[in-house]
Order: C-alpha cells, then sequence, then structure tokens
C-alpha cells in the first residue's frame, strides 16, 4: 500500500504529470501491520493535486485476479470458495491430472497456489471411477478435512461425496449413488448427479442430488461424516414439490430449506423446507408461469438460500420483469415474498450486456443490511457482475464488471462468475468460470478497503476518505501520522477530528514543520 510523504518544499506539478521535485517518496509497501483483530491497515493514498493522479480516478474498490487457471491445475472454477486463516478453497469442474477436475488451495494474497488432488480417470459406458468426476459445489471445512460432492464419476458413474485433508493427502468416497434402475431412466434409491455441496451438523451431513430418486426428480439426502447411515430423506415428485433441487441446503433448528429448479404449479421452481429427520416438507413458494420469458417474482431458482432472522433470501436465474432473474425473499413460514431486484434487459451494444448483470446462478451473503451477490451474464460487456443490494430491495450497485474477453475468453479478471462470494473484513472473495489469462477461469478478490485521498491546496494538505462504500462501514478508521517509518514507528491520531463534507471524512492539515506519513488505522 502507498505512503505518502509531504513536507513545506514541495512544488505543484501539472496534472496528471509525475514530478519527483514535487514528489519526495512512495514506498508500495502493500502490508497490512498488526493482527486480523487489531489491524492498523496503510491504505493506499493518493496526492491528486500534486499532480499524480486525477481525484475523479479515485476508485472505492480494488479488483484483484489472485489465480489463472490452465486447465492441468483446473478449468472452469464454477463452484464458490471457503476460507480458512489466509488460504481459499476450492473447486474446479474439469482438468487437472486426467481432465475430470480438481480440488485447489491458494493463499489470499494469490500466492502458493497448490492442486490438492485430482479426480481420477473415468472408464465404461457410465463413466465409472473411484473418487468421482465433475465436482461442481464448493466444499465446507470441518477441522482439517474438507467435504464436497462430484456431480459424475464414482462406482455407478452417478457423483459421489467425498472428504480430503487441507494437505491433500485422505481422500475417501464416502457414497457412490447406485445406478439408475430399469423403471426410470434415472430412478434409484438414493440420488444422481449432486450438484450442490454440503452443509454439516454434528458428525452429519446434508446434501440435495439433482436427478435419482424413485420420480427421478431428485433427492435430499443425509450421511454421517465417517461415510456410514445414508439416508434419503425426500424424494422429489416433479409436481407442486419441486423437481432437480440443484442447489446446497441451509441448517435452521432442525429445518432445512432449498430450492428446486423446476416443479410447482408452473414447473418455474420451488422454495421448500423439510425437517431433518424427513418429515414435514412444505412448499413455501411456487414461482409463478413465465409469459414470454418474464413474470413478477422470477423462475428457475438455482442457487441456495440464506437466513437472517425469520427471512429467506435467494436468486433466481430467470424470470423477473424483464425476464434476466431476481433477487427475492420471503419468510420463512411462506409469506411475504417480496422481489428486491429484477435484472435489467440487454443492451443493443452486447448481446447480453447491460448495467446491472443477469442470469444470477450463485446465492447471497449477508453482511449488515447489505447482499452481495453475482450474475452469470450481463455488465458492460456481457461476462456477468459482482453487485451489493440492501436488503429492502434499494440501493443496488454494480461493484465490478467483468471485461471483455478475446480469443478463448482471455482477458485480466476472468468471466462468467457462476459461484457465489465469502467476504474476509473488508474483503469480497469469489471465482470466475471463463476468462484469466488462458481463458480457464479465474480467482479473485475484490477489496473495499477505505481508500485515503490527500490533495494540496495552497498551504494545507486536505485528507479524505469516506464514510461507507456499497455497505462496507467505515465509521470505526482513525487518521494517523508519523514523522518516521523506521521501526518501531510512532503513530499519533491526526487533530482535528475529520469532519463529515459531502459524504467523505475529511481532515485539512497545515504543510509545514518536517514529512508527515498518514495511515487509516482500525
Amino acid at each position: 500500500m502507498l505512503f505518502i510523504r509531504t513536507n513545506k518544499n514541495q512544488t505543484p506539478s501539472k496534472r496528471g504529470q509525475l514530478n519527483p521535485e514535487s514528489f519526495m517518496n512512495i514506498k508500495n509497501l502493500f502490508t497490512r501491520l498488526g493482527g486480523a483483530s487489531c489491524a492498523a491497515w496503510v491504505l493506499p493514498a493518493l496526492i491528486a493535486g500534486l499532480g499524480l493522479i486525477p481525484a475523479g480516478r479515485v476508485t472505492a474498490q480494488t479488483f484483484t485476479t489472485l489465480h489463472s487457471f490452465n486447465y492441468s491445475d483446473g478449468n472452469f472454477p464454477v463452484a464458490g470458495l471457503i476460507l480458512s486463516g489466509n488460504t481459499l478453497y476450492g473447486t474446479a469442474e474439469v482438468g487437472g491430472t486426467n481432465g475430470n477436475g480438481t480440488v485447489f488451495a491458494v493463499n489470499t494474497g494469490g500466492t502458493g497456489f497448490t492442486n490438492l488432488y485430482s479426480f481420477t480417470a473415468a472408464s465404461g459406458a457410465l463413466s465409472t471411477n473411484s473418487d468421482g468426476a465433475a465436482p461442481v459445489a464448493g466444499l465446507i471445512l470441518s477441522g482439517n478435512t474438507l467435504y464436497g460432492t462430484a456431480a459424475n464419476g464414482g462406482s455407478s458413474g452417478n457423483g459421489t461425496v467425498f472428504a480430503v485433508n487441507t494437505d491433500g493427502t485422505g481422500f475417501t468416497n464416502l457414497h457412490s449413488f447406485t445406478a439408475f434402475s430399469s423403471l426410470y431412466p434415472y430412478g434409484n434409491s438414493d440420488g444422481g448427479y449432486p450438484f450442490a455441496g454440503l452443509i454439516l451438523s454434528g458428525n452429519t451431513l446434508y446434501g440435495t442430488a439433482s436427478r435419482g430418486g424413485s420420480s427421478d426428480n431428485g433427492t435430499v439426502f443425509r450421511l454421517n461424516t465417517a461415510g456410514t447411515g445414508f439416508t434419503n430423506l425426500y424424494t422429489f415428485t416433479g409436481g407442486s414439490d419441486g423437481a432437480e433441487p440443484d442447489a446446497g441446503l441451509l441448517l435452521s433448528g432442525n429445518t432445512l430449506y432449498g430450492t428446486a429448479y423446476y416443479g410447482g404449479r408452473s414447473s418455474d421452481g420451488t422454495v421448500f423446507a423439510v425437517n431433518t429427520d424427513g418429515t414435514g416438507f412444505t412448499n413455501l413458494h411456487t414461482f409463478t408461469v413465465t409469459t414470454a420469458g418474464t413474470n413478477s417474482d422470477g423462475a428457475y431458482p438455482y442457487a441456495g438460500l440464506i437466513l437472517s432472522g425469520n427471512t429467506l433470501y435467494g436468486t433466481a436465474q430467470y424470470g423477473g420483469s424483464l425476464g434476466n432473474g431476481t433477487v427475492f425473499r420471503l419468510n420463512t413460514d411462506g409469506t411475504g415474498f417480496t422481489n428486491l431486484h429484477s435484472f435489467t434487459a440487454f443492451s443493443s451494444l452486447y448481446p447480453f450486456g447491460n448495467s446491472d448483470g443477469a442470469n444470477p446462478n450463485a446465492g447471497l451473503i449477508l453482511s449488515g443490511n447489505t447482499l452481495y451477490g453475482t450474475a452469470e451474464d450481463g455488465g458492460s460487456p456481457g461476462n456477468g457482475t459482482v453487485f451489493a443490494v440492501n436488503t429492502d430491495g434499494t440501493g443496488f450497485t454494480t461493484l465490478h464488471s467483468f471485461t471483455a474477453t478475446s480469443g478463448p475468453f482471455i482477458n485480466s479478471d476472468g468471466a462468467y462468475p457462476y459461484a457465489g462470494l465469502i467476504l474476509s473484513g473488508y474483503t469480497l472473495y469469489g471465482t470466475a468460470a471463463y476468462g484469466g489469462s488462458s481463458g480457464n477461469g479465474t480467482v479473485f478478490s475484490l477489496s473495499f478497503a477505505p481508500q485515503l485521498t490527500i490533495i494540496r491546496s495552497g498551504a494545507n494538505v486536505i485528507l479524505t476518505w469516506p464514510t461507507h462504500v456499497a455497505g462496507f462501514n467505515y465509521s470505526g478508521f482513525t487518521l494517523q501520522s508519523t514523522t518516521n517509518l523506521v521501526s518501531p514507528a510512532v503513530w499519533n491520531t491526526v487533530s482535528p477530528a475529520p469532519v463529515i463534507v459531502n459524504g467523505r471524512n475529511t481532515v485539512t492539515n497545515s504543510i509545514s514543520g518536517t514529512q508527515k506519513f498518514y495511515r487509516l488505522s482500525l
């Protein structure tokens, strides 16, 4: 991050030019001081008035491509990430040693990428193997063990539930979904094609299978972390209850909440609840019939739900007022359904381009009163977006539009973010299924650490930083200065205290005496 030194002998230069005589010392240390709980952050500081960067170009967030996949380490990361310490864990659907997908780890700074596990080659007409193939869902972590699902492979080619240690050792196939029966093309006793991840309660894993079950419309299941005690809790009929539950589950008390992509009275999907023992299945919401692709509430909910109090929040991939999907909420008893946001129409400039995004494939995360998510398509070049919206539906903001691609999906940041986000401090982490330097997808971060702007005004220096951005509140930050960066540097709170001017914390200091370095401390 940038330390800025100012003193009274600096001479202004023309805006947009770097004048060594006017700008004495910038050190790009890009470090965070202190631990996670007592962090003192030295944040990007810009002296726009001294001719470095025009003030209008100061951005509220920093996008970083942490890793670009190259197929040997994985390809098509369609699942979200989990975070433990400074390590992100995830899956790639294909690629790796045998082309059947990988489990990977990468540090939050983008270093130390490790392919923890490559799924083995599959053989035969059913593409069977010992461990699974095509891990399209995210992972969960308990102790040093990662748990996940593979959509294909296993002893019958219908997918697996697996466990692997965080160092890549100890891979275990906990369950191979059984062969389909002759009665139904995709019918069996336990399910098949688990597209979604798992949740853990005690020693019990809960999940969904997109197909299979006696009616081949999918199942809700549970099993122990040791791989024993597999139980089919509920088999979807394809009628009013739904069909093809592609998303993971949410657990509150003894109740599991989820979505089914199809089914319901209009075949446009459902939101459901079922007890952990398989009883009490309830259809909480049936998405309304779409006319020319549009409706009032959304259609085809591919993602899971999150819960705050008694309110569930989720996304529908299609439907809404313009057919490009919705963000919605409803109460846990099925009442109070509200369409919080309908994604806008595509533009004439790009076939799938707009301002906010389209077709949200992933679920949401919640911080305070702000929901954060991704849209698979849309944005200015049509390659997807990261967005935020308040829980009451106001304040929708496009946080990042993935850039245009050239050739085989090549760009700098990624494209088509199928997966959701995770949040740590002031940073969002996610994956993009395509794009990056090889077109095989990326892991990215989007930091909202408050950015300090320094502008010279006559004999004074004016320091400003936002009060809040995209739901992130910066009231806990204090402006500090020091005259010497030699360790241990002595940082003092800057006086006078900030005042709010045009929505920004503002401090005016005279340029006199010895040089000063400034930072924001949390």
